[in-house]
């Protein structure tokens, strides 16, 4: 079945080129939302089939599936190949999976939309794009997919081009569609040539080959210079698409884009790419204890900048973003200490808490009309029921709250971190959560809970249609109970030394990275089967950190005029205006970055040394030309004598010349 694993990809493109060709030729919607709906779909059923292959039959070493040469010239030959191993399946299945639902919901959210068709035809080949990402053999297919979907991000994020929207010096959903762009390509530049360093040095892009090379070049390679600048110029790349410190403030605006892109794009698939670049590169990585320390305190710093922003936005899918953006940094966190699997586990339990907590501000916006401040909200659970319910669900999983999805990845993460002995990164991770939690349920509480804030003359709220809920239900159903699948050994050793099963799938991929962090003996979050007394107490703190900010939110949000959140406000204006202003980061790039390279190409290149010295030196010269053609041009009177005379004049000269210079 593993052979069949170009039809993933390929399912999607096929539906990329028929609704792009065809689909303004496609009156219904119900057929453009089949074809749109049905490709992922395919896609999703062959990555079950390969994944139940691979439950069934397991592989020590990635499966290589080459479809043809793609590029041949000297010493390199990159070929377009798909590698199937546990890690690429296991995000297969998410990309396509959590698509599909997102692909289902948004034909009754984007129904009778002027742009349906191309709505689809731009999710169709953002999924075929992530495909490429998450399954190539290779650095530079890699790359492709990665330009794939940042090119399907801007395609997306500014879909509705000529609406309004409210950000740092953005009018427009379309400039922000360019800002996701223009920082994606900071990244991309690092990722860019730390790819050119890969094949200088070890002459080879793929992945197998690599992972080889670093396995077995321990003592050379080892935190040398080479390994320091290849993974600190990938590790730029991630935090261009994952949105990390300094590269995080594109995804917020983000938000400009249709309720199921943000859903799709930037909480379960696109934002994850770089936790998923550094996991395929979990080896090399290894190899450079430095950059993965890098690694984790950017994490650590960005997990808490931006659940710090989040207790103070009104925009409800804001709220969501920054939650993102602190989530994504927890993952990172659990990278640099060496913990893959947890890094990886809460991608997939991200995926489903994160992707229906999108989906389900999406059933309120539907339902108030696109009313998205949250101030303009409330007492929305009797007029959305299911809506509700399964919010509160993802509430819960997102919090920590024990046995949720979310509580088995985020205290694996914070585990792994502390065992680390980077007890000031659990700290800050620590007060991460707690935020998280507070925020989320000041979300609950002020959509939900207390009186109605909206205008009931204007604004009708009512349950989305099946074709949204149906998709919100299964997801809840996964964010109750899907992180059942990372039981740790500490709950569940009853069960034997296999119970976590995410970690007993992918033991395979990080194998020799788990080679290179045993030989450094600084690691100590790797695979372990023991039971530590510090353990059940961190989890234990560590709910006790959720339900303390659970029950502040309940206390400050339950008041109808809120006045324990108003005179904090009032008392700490100046910290609350800093993070109302998210740390004023986009003002200080535009001050110190954008506004001198606009002063720089405006005033000075363009009128000063374009106009002046440029233009002028090409007008100045066209002018001379004038001036000297109008002298020469009395010299042409007509009349032969004239010639004459000047030819008999121009002999002269010559003779005087020979006679007296020569």
């Amino acid at each position: 079945m593993a052979e069949y694993v170009f039809l993933i990809p390929l399912f999607p493109l096929v539906g990329f080129l028929v609704l792009g060709l065809f689909g303004k030729y496609l009156k219904k919607e119900s057929i453009i939302g089949l074809i749109g709906n049905l490709t992922v779909f395919l896609s999703f059923v062959f990555s079950f089939l390969i994944f139940l292959e691979l439950v069934q039959n397991p592989i020590e070493e990635p499966h290589i599936v080459t479809l043809f040469p793609w590029i041949s010239t000297g010493e390199l030959h990159i070929d377009i190949a798909y590698q199937v191993d546990q890690l690429s399946i296991l995000f297969a299945l998410i990309v396509t999976g959590v698509g599909f639902l997102i692909h289902l919901y948004s034909v009754g959210y984007m129904h009778n939309d002027r742009s349906f068709y191309r709505f689809f035809a731009y999710m169709n080949l953002f999924i075929f794009m992530m495909l490429n990402l998450v399954l190539a053999s290779s650095f530079l297919l890699t790359f492709l997919g990665w330009e794939g979907v940042g090119l399907c991000s801007y395609l997306l994020i500014g879909f509705w081009y000529d609406r309004k929207f409210e950000g740092v010096r953005i009018e427009w959903t379309g400039e922000a569609g360019n800002k996701a762009f223009i920082v994606n390509r900071i990244g991309d530049f690092g990722f860019l040539i730390a790819i050119f360093l890969l094949f200088v040095n070890f002459q080879t892009l793929n992945y197998t080959q690599l992972n080889q090379i670093f396995a077995n070049s321990y003592s050379n390679l080892y935190n040398s210079g080479l390994i320091w600048a290849i993974t600190l110029l990938l590790f730029l790349g991630c935090t261009g698409k994952s949105a990390q410190i300094p590269l995080a403030v594109w995804l917020p605006d983000a938000m400009a884009g249709p309720t199921p892109v943000s859903a799709l794009i930037h909480a379960a698939t696109m934002v994850t790419s770089g936790i998923f670049l550094i996991a395929r590169n979990a080896t090399l990585f290894a190899l450079a204890p430095t950059t993965l320390t890098v690694v984790a305190v950017i994490g650590t710093f960005t997990a808490f900048f931006a659940a710090t922003i989040g207790i103070t936005q009104n925009d409800i899918k804001k709220v969501l973003a920054y939650s993102t953006v602190s989530q994504l940094g927890f993952m990172f966190s659990a990278l640099g200490v060496g913990a893959f699997v947890a890094g990886v586990f809460h991608v997939m339990t991200h995926a489903f808490f994160k992707g229906l907590l999108f989906l389900a501000a999406g059933s309120v916006i539907h339902g108030m009309n696109e009313e998205q401040n949250i101030k303009r909200m409330g007492g929305l659970r009797n007029y959305m029921p299911k809506t509700y319910l399964t919010f509160f669900v993802a509430t819960l999983a997102i919090a920590g709250i024990p046995f949720f999805s979310g509580f088995f990845s985020k205290d694996e993460i914070l585990w792994k971190v502390f065992d680390s002995g980077k007890i000031w990164l659990w700290v800050i991770l620590a007060v991460s959560a707690f935020f998280t939690a507070f925020y989320m349920f000041r979300l609950l509480n002020l959509v939900f809970f207390g009186k109605e804030r909206f205008d009931m003359h204007h604004i009708h709220p009512h349950e989305s249609p099946k074709i949204m809920t149906i998709p919100l239900q299964i997801l809840a159903f996964l964010s109750a109970f899907g992180g059942f699948l990372g039981i740790p050994y500490a709950l569940g050793a009853w069960l034997g030394p296999n119970c976590n099963l995410i970690e007993h799938w992918l033991e395979p991929v990080f194998a020799d990275a788990q080679k290179v962090m045993v030989l450094n003996a600084s690691y100590a979050a790797g695979l372990s089967h023991q039971i530590h007394f510090e353990e059940y107490l961190l989890m234990i703190i560590s709910i006790l950190i959720a339900l303390v900010g659970i029950f502040l939110a309940n206390k400050f949000y339950s008041d109808p005029e809120w006045s324990i959140p108003k005179k904090l406000a009032t008392g700490f204006n100046s910290l609350y205006r800093t993070l109302f202003n998210k740390y004023y980061l986009d003002e200080f790039y535009f001050y110190v970055i954008v506004d001198p390279l606009l002063f720089l190409s405006n005033k000075i290149l363009w009128k000063f040394f374009d106009s002046k010295i440029i233009d002028g030196i090409v007008n100045g010269s066209a002018t001379v030309t004038v001036k000297v053609s109008e002298l020469l041009r009395r010299i042409q009177t007509g009349f032969v004598q004239n010639y004459a005379l000047l030819m008999f004049g121009g002999i002269v000269a010559i003779f005087i010349w020979l006679l007296f210079v020569i």
